[in-house]
């Protein structure tokens, strides 16, 4: 055997040596992923997103998907003849979109459960309508009335719990039923966000289409890969972060304090982010943790 394909033999094994202190941790783990933006429009990237997915499970993890549709919807609305509109972020929701949302994310979550089926892994596409998994409210802007977008205020864990249960990869689109049986279009973050926290999640993975939080967005070499709550709330309070990253941090401080172990910020346009962050010790992206006795034993070195 040539040397330089045992050194690539070799180095694939020590990867996977490496990886062993983490799978021992996270067996058995709920872990959210909350899955969007470029890595769903590259079908390269969606494999082997999938495939990271399938593996997580394979080794004794229980991952969930919680998965967007943004750009998917806007080709759609914008195809009737409406013009896409936006507040802060938000879609601004009236029944027509929210019909073309529902129809969207409904194709969306059986193609992700179709993928992950050949992979060999059971997978269940579900929103947050079934068996009342998410109950919304109405979510205004300063005031604003943008129609149909949901707040989460509660979350019936019943469903994915019982799928979890049996052996299956819960997919979940983010829509929410109200107290008179409204359906709602809910951010996919929140719904990863909320999912995460009322089931006690070990991680909630959030896929960008950046590295992570730097403290100068253009100067890579600011890159932060860990980051306490109390250092995280300062950037915030610093004004060091803001523009898209802004509710996705503030996304991250809410999950870790009300109950998940650590959150992921990664960018998905990296394939196989996810087992390069949770099963290497420098990892990729940037993970928000309560304060420094979060650190795994095996992580000093990070």
């Amino acid at each position: 055997m040539e040397e330089k394909i045992l050194n690539e033999m070799i180095a694939k094994a020590e990867t996977l040596v490496e990886a062993l202190p983490y799978i021992r941790d996270f067996n058995g783990k709920i872990v959210v992923v909350k899955y969007g933006g470029s890595a769903m429009l590259d079908k390269h990237l969606e494999e082997s997103m999938m495939k990271d997915v399938a593996l997580l499970k394979l080794i004794g993890m229980k991952p969930i998907i919680v998965h967007g549709g943004g750009k998917e919807i806007s080709k759609w609305v914008a195809l009737t003849g409406k013009t896409p509109e936006f507040v802060e972020g938000l879609r601004v929701t009236d029944e027509e979109t929210m019909e073309i949302a529902e129809m969207v994310l409904g194709r969306v979550n059986k193609h992700l459960v179709a993928m992950i089926e050949q992979l060999g892994v059971k997978a269940v596409g579900i929103s947050g309508k079934d068996g009342a998994t998410m109950k919304v409210e109405k979510k205004t802007v300063n005031g604003r009335d943008i129609g149909f977008v949901g707040q989460v205020k509660e979350v019936n864990t019943d469903l994915i719990t019982t799928l979890l249960e049996n052996d299956f990869v819960p997919v979940i689109a983010p829509i929410g039923l109200d107290n008179k049986s409204n359906s709602y279009n809910i951010n996919a973050d929140d719904a990863a966000c909320a999912i995460a926290t009322a089931l006690n999640a070990e991680k909630l993975a959030f896929m960008t289409d950046i590295e992570g939080v730097c403290l100068d967005p253009n100067d890579k070499s600011t890159f932060i890969s860990i980051l306490t709550l109390n250092e995280a709330n300062k950037l915030i309070k610093d004004g060091v972060i803001g523009g898209g990253m802004l509710p996705k941090l503030r996304n991250c401080i809410d999950a870790v304090k009300n109950g998940v172990s650590r959150v992921h910020i990664l960018d998905g346009r990296k394939e196989h982010c996810l087992l390069l962050e949770f099963f290497t010790k420098k990892g990729i992206g940037t993970a928000i943790i309560d304060n420094q006795t979060s650190l795994y034993s095996h992580e000093h070195a990070k």
